[in-house]
């Protein structure tokens, strides 16, 4: 039955990251080329203490066993307040917490910021699943960290490692409202739509998936409506989608680009303020947005701060944010997608398609990576690419798509260009195109929107880099920051 589960357990990670081969990456990525292997032949990554671990290596928690898993409250905090830890060890027994900051450093993807003492773990309830809403938030604090005020900014790892070896991670965010040139939002009610923690055959549940009684994975049908922040992701502990986030984080902070940063539920809840920034760069996979959040970077843009999208289907879905059981603030998710009657989740069906705010819009899944195809090589987002109208850029519309549709009305806009035209098949064979798109609006800000899941991994990631998507990165975020 073990086995079993995991085989389980394994499909679940595959299903609902198949449409994102970006998605989270091997670990080793955070430096260089140093990967170690652990004992089932898995990469594991360069930060984990080897000699910690008996027998010389490490090995990935799962959500079956929950060897160490754990989830942390709030998501994002600033220098002076506190995050809380919540986190089961099964067998009980000693745990650590390592906490490395993402970024450039000299080379290295991340730096370790500090170690918690040893500390005591224990075996949590299990999980509470009441209508496919699966929470922990019955879980004891096990640990909390105090951000000190000279910490930096940005986007942490806790690495969770137990005295036998066991390794699981837990995402979190060092914010302040400081003046900065760009805000960069990292997209956690996204993350948390697509997390099916826990993969166990059982009673995780997505906004995507769910379990029967017979251990088969369900889709979007029988899913979950409401989904909790209070649990672990599945699987090693880090989102499906993180890896994007990362990947422009180090390529900007090696070009010292001045960053503020921030959650998506930041946004959400007004602890944002636009006008401290000159744009806002919303790095990754960003699919699921609440009113309030649309709100606010409309809002944003209309009083002159630029918006930039790096993905694409961004702000597909429009989701509710409720507090949890104890009463917290924006624990609880809700999409209720195509179910039940009511208005559609869809923001295009709803009278409020996404090509108002973006300039394109979600167009489909690309099911084998095709050239992103450059046009208006004039603009001056292409200065000093060597990109000249019809060049092919390998492999940069992958995983989905964005296009413009014609029959959809365009924001407000003194210009408007579309920098890319590409085409690629479906899965059922008909031709398809993706476009990139840039405009300006009335108030002076620009608005750029990729289309594409591969733009921030041609930034940064070991082995889908390339120069010309880097100089035309460089281009719109030197122009939005006024750099001469």
């Amino acid at each position: 039955m073990g086995a079993e589960q995991i085989r389980r357990w394994e499909s679940g990670a595959l299903a609902h990251a198949v449409s994102d081969p970006f998605g989270q990456g091997p670990l080793p990525w955070l430096r260089g080329s140093e990967n170690y292997f652990d004992d089932t032949g898995q990469v594991v990554p360069w930060y984990a203490d080897l000699a910690r671990s008996t027998g010389g290596g490490t090995r990935t928690a799962d959500d079956v066993h929950r060897q160490i898993k754990g989830f942390v409250s709030p998501g994002a905090a600033a220098p002076g307040e506190a995050i809380d830890f919540h986190i089961t060890v099964d067998p009980p027994q000693q745990f650590s917490v390592d906490v490395y900051r993402i970024g450039h450093y000299g080379g290295d993807g991340a730096a370790k910021i500090t170690t918690s003492p040893r500390l005591s773990g224990i075996v949590q309830p299990p999980p509470l699943a009441a209508d496919r809403t699966v929470s922990c938030h019955h879980w004891w604090m096990s640990w909390r960290l105090q951000i000190p005020s000279y910490w930096s900014v940005g986007a942490y790892v806790a690495v969770l490692t137990t005295a036998d070896g066991y390794r699981s991670h837990i995402p979190f965010t060092v914010r302040h409202d400081h003046p900065a040139d760009l805000l960069l939002l990292l997209p956690d009610i996204t993350w948390q739509a697509y997390n099916l923690y826990p993969e166990d055959g059982r009673t995780g549940a997505s906004l995507y998936h769910a379990w029967d009684e017979r251990g088969r994975l369900l889709g979007e049908e029988d899913a979950a409506v409401t989904i909790s922040f209070d649990r672990p992701y599945a699987g090693s502990g880090l989102p499906l989608h993180v890896g994007h986030a990362y990947d422009f984080i180090r390529w900007a902070e090696r070009y010292g680009y001045d960053l503020a940063y921030a959650d998506a539920r930041d946004l959400h809840a007004g602890r944002v303020d636009p006008s401290r920034y000159r744009g806002l760069v919303f790095p990754g996979h960003d699919e699921y947005w609440s009113l309030q959040m649309r709100r606010a970077a409309e809002r944003a843009r209309d009083s002159g701060t630029s918006l930039v999208f790096l993905s694409a289907n961004t702000m597909y879905w429009q989701v509710g944010l409720a507090p949890s059981a104890s009463g917290e603030p924006d624990r609880l998710l809700t999409c209720r997608k195509r179910r039940g009657p009511g208005k559609s989740a869809l923001w295009r069906e709803v009278d409020r398609p996404e090509q108002q705010l973006l300039g394109i819009q979600y167009a489909g899944r690309v099911p084998d990576p095709r050239p992103l195809v450059v046009r208006n090589a004039e603009h001056w987002l292409w200065d000093a690419t060597g990109a000249v109208d019809g060049d092919e850029i390998p492999g940069l519309v992958a995983g989905e798509a964005d296009r413009y549709f014609p029959r959809t009305s365009l924001p407000e806009h003194d210009n408007r260009i579309l920098l890319a035209h590409s085409p690629y098949e479906d899965s059922e064979g008909a031709t398809r195109h993706q476009e990139t798109s840039l405009y300006q609006s009335p108030s002076g800000a620009l608005v750029f929107a990729s289309g594409t899941f591969a733009w921030s991994p041609a930034l940064d990631r070991p082995g889908h880099t390339d120069p010309r998507i880097q100089r035309a990165t460089a281009n719109l975020l030197d122009r939005i920051c006024k750099r001469d």
